[in-house]
């Protein structure tokens, strides 16, 4: 059964600057030469790529479907899952002493790939499983629909966040490091008052997406680093890799769902929650790498 959200439309507009701000924050730092280090050193970030748009997706719909979980929160989670890897995978791969150069690699594609992959993904695999089939026509999902709102919220930013790091180098140092951070905490203030607006709802859904968003979570971060140890990846290209792919950006499916599915509660709580969980994982996870000496 659907359940109502509270929800200001005109939050929507905050929302959006809210995301496209960060993207252009994150892009700042990003120079072609990120990209051009999937050819010079494919396997790693070709690797990450692999579990994060495809092997993610797919697990999670399958999860879903043996699990017979309730189709909204299915459904919700199918989204986070198709969203591209979250720009603070970067800050925790840094603090995790991994390879900072394939975070920021797989960041940069999978941002811009995103805008065709997420809307892609979420369709195909919100189709698949036969519980949320059904569901998924309720609300029209239109892929091409949201394939414009992830140019303009995704790819534009960071397209003029490149172009003015190039040119304004210096203001990079000086302002990269504060964006960050304002960035994180106008995100989560967004999501805290999302959740204030709709504390009834959260009470009463929490005993049902908590365990899923730490279970799915937890998937994430398995499948980057069980892709790594498959392909014996170097110990700070695997915690990149884990960390990328566990670090989703919700911050994406909070926008889709706000713009097209403003009814769709469970679906908003599973994404919302995500946002925050993963910082959670992502820090204590990359904490934990920081004091492991490569060598164990």
């Amino acid at each position: 059964m659907m359940a109502a959200v509270a929800f200001e439309p005109r939050s929507l507009i905050l929302l959006n600057l809210i995301l496209g701000f960060m993207m252009f924050g994150v892009s700042l730092s990003l120079r072609l030469e990120d990209f051009k280090r999937i050819f010079s050193f494919p396997i790693a970030p070709i690797a990450g790529l692999f579990a994060q748009f495809l092997l993610l997706p797919l697990a999670t719909c399958l999860f879903t479907w043996v699990l017979n979980i309730d189709p909204e929160l299915a459904l919700g989670m199918i989204l986070v899952a198709s969203c591209p890897g979250g720009s603070f995978s970067n800050i925790m791969t840094w603090l995790a002493r991994g390879n900072v150069a394939v975070s920021v690699s797989m960041t940069a594609v999978s941002s811009l790939t995103a805008a065709i992959l997420t809307p892609v993904n979420f369709a195909f695999y919100g189709w698949l499983n036969p519980y949320t089939r059904e569901y998924l026509t309720k609300i029209t999902i239109e892929p091409s629909s949201i394939l414009i709102l992830v140019l303009l919220v995704l790819a534009l930013p960071l397209v003029l966040g490149m172009l003015t790091g190039r040119r304004l180098p210096d203001l990079v140092v000086r302002v990269q490091k504060p964006l960050r951070i304002f960035s994180l905490l106008v995100l989560m203030a967004f999501v805290a008052i999302a959740f204030s607006s709709n504390f009834a709802l959260f009470l009463e859904r929490f005993h049902s997406f908590f365990w899923l968003v730490v279970g799915h979570n937890l998937l994430a971060l398995s499948l980057g680093y069980g892709m790594g140890l498959m392909l014996k990846l170097p110990v700070a290209d695997r915690r990149a890799v884990t960390l990328e792919v566990g670090i989703q950006n919700s911050g994406l499916g909070l926008v889709i769902l706000f713009t097209f599915f403003p009814e769709a509660g469970s679906m908003m709580l599973i994404t919302a929650f995500w946002g925050v969980w993963h910082l959670v994982s992502g820090l204590t996870l990359s904490q934990i790498w920081a004091r492991i000496p490569y060598e164990q």
